[in-house]
């Protein structure tokens, strides 16, 4: 084994780690960290923006299969349980290439890679607007799930390498940019999509072409920040966690990001009928509710990042899954009104830990950054569409009030956080 000092682009606690050289063949490598003279002249605020304005037009394209929803039902006569099922139908596309797709650019990035991908949710939102059998809204929802594998793994580690190494930072300004978009679908579908039918999806099309251009431009900025290396292991540090420790604390994440995106899933994809059941409200009133919740999500997810710079991500992790709990509880048993309120403080609270988890994992494993982002994007996809599916069949054989009383206790996994180990905090 020889030993190397630490090179940018390795580590982002700088700090050399362990990485077995027979996984690390001659790769490219994408250089990470910012080095010191990056991390000097602070992030570059330009291609955040640009990042996060790309996430912004993905996920509002994404929203919309999940804001359309009550128009498939009645328009196709669907149960829960076929509902469920196209959300799987996204997010399973998405949660099992994301990892395929992060691991290859570890070794081989494609700058322009991203571009290509939105035009697959370009295609997508086009066979939707058309679609008349089930069949075939199941593979535009496919589409744009492929899409959205292709863009989160790349666009993460364009976001690191602009972050100056302010990486909380960056890591929410990036998942701002895709909460808001999540947030504005429903809005559009009550605006647009309600009053004009399905083929008014079709003319959501040209904010996939906008997203095109702008990942192009990104791809131009990005190409020249390939650098090809040759990584051979280095000396670990001997404050960081063994491997196993890092296997486990893996583990703990994934949980933990299971218990936040499953309750998110449960109401992006139900609480519109929930409002509709429960209170009786029109359907356009109950899209406006689920943008009031979407936003606040937005608001926590771009917060989550800084309070980590700042205060350690591991208390952050403690505080908004746990921190959920009590309002996750009442939810379920609140009136109209009450329920808004609570669910501007839930995801206030719950959406602030997506940053921190991510970058967290990140500094666990530092050497395989397109990797790790794909499996945590991935996995909440995949949960997202697992968990929509199995709730849609329990909502159909029991109701929709009952799904939010078994998912209140979710918040309640967060206490496997005490199993994550204290990582040493990077220069600020």
């Amino acid at each position: 084994m020889r030993r190397f000092a630490a090179p940018a682009g390795i580590d982002p606690l700088n700090k050399p780690v362990v990485v077995p050289a027979e996984t690390l063949t001659e790769p490219v490598v994408v250089s990470d960290v910012a080095p010191a003279a990056a991390r000097a002249a602070g992030p570059a605020y330009v291609v955040l923006a640009g990042i996060s304005f790309s996430h912004f037009l993905n996920d509002t394209m994404q929203s919309l299969i999940a804001s359309v929803y009550p128009i498939l039902k009645d328009t196709y006569a669907l149960d829960f349980a076929q509902i469920g099922m196209i959300t799987l139908a996204f997010q399973f596309t998405a949660s099992l290439l994301q990892p395929v797709v992060g691991h290859y650019t570890d070794k081989k990035a494609q700058p322009y890679s991203l571009a290509i991908g939105m035009a697959s949710t370009f295609f997508g939102l086009l066979l939707l607007s058309a679609a008349h059998q089930y069949l075939v809204i199941l593979v535009a929802a496919a589409l744009v799930g492929l899409g959205s594998a292709v863009f989160h793994p790349e666009s993460a580690r364009i976001a690191r390498l602009a972050s100056g190494g302010r990486y909380g930072f960056a890591q929410s300004v990036f998942q701002l940019g895709g909460s808001f978009g999540t947030s504005m679908g429903p809005v559009l579908a009550a605006l647009i999509v309600v009053p004009f039918g399905q083929g008014s999806i079709a003319w959501f099309s040209s904010i996939a072409f906008l997203a095109i251009v702008v990942l192009w431009r990104i791809g131009r900025w990005y190409a020249p920040q390939i650098k090809a290396k040759k990584t051979a292991a280095v000396q670990a540090h001997p404050d960081a966690p063994s491997s196993r420790r890092v296997a486990v604390a893996l583990l703990v994440l994934v949980a933990l990001l299971f218990s936040k995106q499953l309750y998110v899933s449960s109401l992006s994809s139900y609480y519109i009928f929930y409002l509709i059941d429960r209170f009786g409200v029109s359907t356009q009133a109950a899209q406006i509710y689920l943008f009031v919740f979407l936003a606040a999500n937005a608001v926590g997810a771009f917060l989550g990042g800084p309070l980590g710079d700042r205060f350690g991500r591991k208390i952050v992790i403690w505080i908004s899954i746990l921190g959920a709990l009590p309002f996750t509880l009442a939810l379920p048993y609140a009136g109209l009104h009450a329920s808004a309120v609570l669910s501007v403080i839930i995801g206030l609270i719950i959406s602030s830990t997506t940053s921190s988890i991510i970058v967290f994992a990140q500094e666990l494993v530092p050497h395989r950054f397109g990797m790790i982002s794909g499996v945590f994007f991935g996995v909440a996809f995949g949960i997202g569409g697992l968990g929509a599916a199995v709730l849609g069949k329990l909502a159909d054989h029991t109701s929709i009030e009952f799904v939010y009383q078994v998912c209140a206790y979710l918040p309640a996994i967060g206490l496997l956080a005490v199993f994550l180990p204290k990582l040493p905090r990077h220069a600020r």
